[in-house]
């Protein structure tokens, strides 16, 4: 008689669930249960905390989602053409565009957005010393009481903490400053990035000004944050016409020519994946971060909570705080698996 109830039973629910409407019934699957999933991830650290954050959320689907692989940009784009990995959240556009294989069309595909825009290269200027001198633009510090202000060792120039020598930015900094006339205006400092950055912040706490170029997302920006502590100024136009950024928080003028193209931060996924696999490619197209929340990450990361097991705690209290958020795309996933 036990056994027969247990039995009636199990026919009972599974009938009644096969009954609900299909919103109804996908709250209940786990639409990812059996399939084994291989993601990648960046090598450059700032971009680990989207990685966790799309890996827990295809895990809570059911997923089984292995660790994923650090590949630098080119090959990583020809694995996912490949199939040998499946995805990674750490695509730039169109930064990454020329590292794309000539197949990559046909075999793999964008996928929303993680950060609109979010990608940025650009200068920064303590607002205090903006409202002072009314500072809008790198054309600014050719002028001898700009200079003086941001002259912390005496020799007649502004003082940028800038790039270290072999970085991308450094040769971009020195084309800016040929182009526009500022090599005898502006010290680029290029020390270590993250000691020079240190003793930057420690002197606008002091209450002195500060000169930096940094990117997004970044560490920086969170210790001082755009508009609060730090303004984004303009390069002069000519061929960085091209460059203008509409919307900025923290900006000196909307829009404003940051003299760097702005990159959106995107999932880049196999096709096949995305095909066999809707509810995975649901939580991909609904997946998004705020700037603040990735730079509030990266400087925890900065500070030395940078393990992948502090990663995971970061991303258990993203998502404690943003729930609502987080159990929407949850559902919205479950109810496009077929």
């Amino acid at each position: 008689m036990r056994k027969f109830i247990s039995i009636f039973t199990v026919l009972f629910v599974g009938a009644a669930l096969a009954m609900m409407p299909g919103p109804a019934f996908a709250k209940q699957m786990k639409p990812g249960k059996g399939v084994k999933v291989q993601p990648a991830r960046a090598t450059w650290s700032t971009g680990f905390f989207n990685e966790a954050l799309v890996r827990r959320g295809l895990t809570e689907l059911g997923y089984d989602v292995k660790q994923p692989k650090d590949l630098q940009n080119p090959i990583f784009y020809k694995s996912v053409v490949l199939g040998d990995v499946d995805y990674w959240a750490n695509g730039w556009f169109p930064l990454h565009d020329e590292q794309l294989p000539k197949d990559f069309n046909e075999k793999a595909e964008v996928v929303g957005d993680i950060a609109k825009s979010g990608g940025l290269q650009g200068y920064l200027v303590s607002k205090r010393e903006i409202e002072k001198f009314k500072i809008k633009s790198l054309d600014d510090f050719k002028r001898d009481d700009v200079k003086k202000a941001f002259d912390t060792n005496g020799d007649g120039k502004a003082d940028l903490t800038a790039c270290p020598p072999g970085w991308g930015c450094e040769k971009a900094i020195a084309h800016h400053l040929d182009i526009h006339g500022l090599e005898d205006d502006i010290n680029p400092i290029k020390a270590g990035y993250e000691a020079a950055m240190a003793s930057a912040i420690g002197n606008y706490k002091s209450g002195g000004p500060v000169f930096f170029y940094t990117w997004t997302p970044n560490w920086t920006t969170y210790k001082l944050k755009p508009g609060e502590d730090v303004l984004w100024i303009n390069v002069p136009g000519g061929d960085d016409a091209d460059m203008a950024v509409s919307g900025l928080e923290g900006a000196v003028s909307d829009p404003i020519n940051l003299g760097f193209q702005a990159n959106d931060i995107q999932i880049v996924a196999n096709k096949k994946f995305l095909a066999d696999n809707p509810a995975a490619r649901k939580f991909f197209e609904v997946f998004s971060l705020k700037l603040a929340d990735i730079n509030e990450q990266n400087a925890r990361m900065n500070e030395g909570e940078k393990s992948q097991k502090d990663i995971e705690r970061h991303v258990d209290e993203w998502i404690a705080k943003n729930q609502a958020q987080w159990n929407g795309w949850i559902e919205a996933a479950r109810n496009a698996a077929k």
